[in-house]
């Protein structure tokens, strides 16, 4: 369920901006409006409403996320994990936002990785994810929303923790506080490199190039690189998590699951960023 949802009120409402309250009694937020928006028997809440879906349901679907938890839960991408945890644990963030969290594994792995306690919130406009997500991790605050209209209150967030994800730099500088830090994850030039190499006739590195939101200064940096060896399964759950899965016909499926102890290059760019003050 929500965590501390009594003393959390942090959520806004998405139809007109209020602040929202929760009645215990009911497990049912409301707005001075009048608007209201239950908890799921899950302990997620749905602040998306339907005038802001492009589709009945937007995001990952049910089979893409299960692909996602698949590969995942395997401990592939385990190594980031730790170090995304280190950056939090000498930080402390009191309250952390896993932007486009998908089915939580970040998150879980925060909470067992981190000796620092903070309160850890999930946002993905993928329904099926966060019904997921919430199911395993009871002690993180999880919603349904859209990165373009985060439903929290100003200020409210120590770190924004964003990993290959979509984000309104708007909104990401509107939720931190102004000593609040950004903690970006995104592709090195070498990122799945021999998946690519199955996709494209002529596969180009990834440009590395300033993918800081404006406004934002850079603190750190650090690139993770790796090989993994998936099974041919845990490679279509790879692909499927991937912006150029769209390409991969059955054709091209067929040949990355039939290629024998196939290794692929991880190459991962960490980025730790505050709100710029000039």
């Amino acid at each position: 369920m929500l965590q501390n949802t009594t003393s959390l009120p942090c959520y806004l409402c998405p139809v007109c901006g209020a602040l929202l309250q929760l009645t215990p009694s009911t497990k049912s937020y409301a707005c001075q409006n009048n608007h209201h928006f239950d908890l799921a028997k899950e302990g997620y809440l749905n602040l998306l409403p339907v005038q802001y879906k492009h589709s009945n349901d937007p995001g990952d679907n049910k089979a893409m996320m299960q692909s996602r938890r698949e590969f995942l839960e395997a401990g592939y991408y385990e190594p980031l994990a730790k170090v995304l945890s280190m950056f939090i644990e000498v930080n402390k963030p009191d309250q952390l936002l896993d932007l486009g969290c998908g089915e939580g594994y970040y998150s879980r792995k925060i909470e067992s990785l981190c000796t620092h306690k903070m309160l850890q919130h999930g946002l993905d406009i993928s329904k099926f994810a966060i019904v997921a997500a919430a199911k395993k991790h009871t002690n993180a605050s999880f919603v349904v929303a859209s990165s373009n209209r985060l439903p929290y209150s100003d200020h409210y967030f120590d770190m924004v923790l964003k990993i290959f994800a979509p984000s309104n730099e708007q909104e990401l500088k509107r939720v931190l506080k102004t000593s609040g830090l950004l903690l970006m994850v995104t592709p090195g030039p070498r990122h799945l490199w021999q998946l690519k190499e199955f996709i494209y006739a002529n596969a180009q590195e990834h440009i590395l190039e300033n993918q800081l939101p404006q406004g934002f200064t850079m603190l750190n940096t650090q690139r993770i690189s790796y090989k993994i060896t998936p099974t041919p399964q845990e490679r279509i759950a790879l692909l499927t998590m991937t912006p150029f899965a769209w390409r991969a016909n059955e054709t091209v499926q067929k040949a990355i699951k039939d290629e024998v102890a196939l290794e692929i290059e991880t190459d991962f760019i960490l980025t730790l960023a505050k709100i710029s003050t000039e």
